[in-house]
């Protein structure tokens, strides 16, 4: 057994720059499980300066100066901030107020009808014990959320205190990580190997991947939204820019955003117009929505990623999710890409032949 563990390392551990890689991943994803929320300020900025480096790097290469590409792009954040504050939030969140004061009673009204009913049309399968108690657990539930969205306030002193420094560091670091991005990435750097050609290659496969992943997820979520949003103002459906930002948000999380978001859509249309031909236009546009994001915006946008197979997206959002809450939903495909790079750019030393005979069981 010593043997056969002693076999495995030299071939897979006997490169120091692979040990050094290994040693600065586990480093990193430890200080991200146990420090994620602390940090939530600055991943939130590492992200805004993917998106505005983009930018950035368009209006270089039409040759406008890089002072004036810089400038222009952080004022352009600075204002979308503003608007996303001032305009986009307290409209979704009156729309949430007035979903959840008017809606859900009358859900839970119509909810607890139908659960009383049940015995009575299927005796054999759900008793009246049963369904009193579904109905009991679904009253509790709606309730529940009613209280957590109605609480919810600025006016408490800590939440106020958490928004505000969050809104004063996030522009502030991104602004000096968009100012001082090689002097950044030259001090990372000064800690590494000068000859360090695997992690090299890793790290600029991972700075293609996630960079490309980071803006075409945020066109994705603009497209989205915003088609979703105009569609139903179009239509007349309430809550048209609270479904709208559910529907772009949705697609952080692959496949299973589409049909989780799919239920506050349905139960919206329907309690506004029933069983109808209005719903099932509703229906049927956002269907068209979501088939047009998934086989036309998304093969567009991420043409370049990595091709991996659904269930292994599903795994990776379920753990990274589960390691870092909505920020491992996020990046949990390029987090997936780059353990996926690791383990094919892993340098393997090829031992002789003779050094198996270990395998042999016969041998003495």
């Amino acid at each position: 057994m010593l043997q056969f563990f002693s076999h495995w390392y030299k071939q897979y551990f006997s490169d120091q720059e692979a040990v050094l890689l290994m040693v600065v991943l586990v480093v990193g994803f430890t200080i991200l499980i146990t420090m994620g929320t602390v940090l939530a300020p600055v991943l939130t900025a590492i992200v805004l300066s993917y998106l505005l480096q983009g930018l950035i790097n368009n209006l270089k290469r039409h040759r406008v100066p890089p002072l004036v590409a810089f400038l222009s792009t952080y004022i352009l954040f600075l204002a979308s901030q503003v608007a996303f504050l001032f305009v986009l939030v307290p409209l979704t969140w009156g729309q949430l107020e007035r979903l959840v004061n008017e809606q859900l009673p009358r859900l839970l009204v119509e909810a607890n009808v139908f659960l009383g009913m049940l015995p009575e049309r299927y005796p054999e399968l759900v008793s009246p014990d049963a369904a009193r108690e579904l109905s009991s657990y679904t009253t509790k539930a709606v309730t529940d959320v009613v209280q957590s969205v109605l609480s919810v306030s600025l006016a408490n002193f800590e939440n106020l205190m958490g928004v505000l420094i969050f809104l004063v560091l996030v522009p502030l670091l991104v602004f000096f990580f968009l100012k001082d991005k090689e002097r950044l990435i030259a001090w990372a750097v000064s800690f590494l190997p000068e000859n360090r050609p695997f992690i090299s290659r890793v790290m600029t496969e991972m700075d293609t991947q996630i960079s490309n992943y980071v803006r075409g997820k945020a066109i994705e979520i603009l497209i989205c939204g915003g088609v979703t949003y105009i569609a139903l103002v179009v239509m007349g459906v309430n809550y048209a820019a609270l479904l709208g930002l559910l529907v772009g948000l949705s697609v952080v999380v692959p496949y299973i955003g589409a049909v989780v978001v799919t239920i506050p859509v349905a139960v919206v249309a329907y309690f506004q117009f029933g069983l109808s031909s209005e719903f099932m236009w509703v229906m049927i546009v956002y269907t068209v929505i979501q088939g047009l994001d998934g086989n036309v915006l998304v093969p567009l946008l991420f043409s370049e990623a990595v091709n991996m197979h659904p269930v292994a997206i599903i795994t990776a959002v379920l753990v990274f999710g589960g390691f870092w809450g909505l920020w491992g939903v996020f990046f949990a495909i390029p987090l997936a890409t780059l353990v996926k790079a690791v383990f094919s750019s892993w340098p393997r030393r090829e031992l002789p032949p003779n050094s198996t005979e270990w395998l042999d069981v016969t041998e003495e």
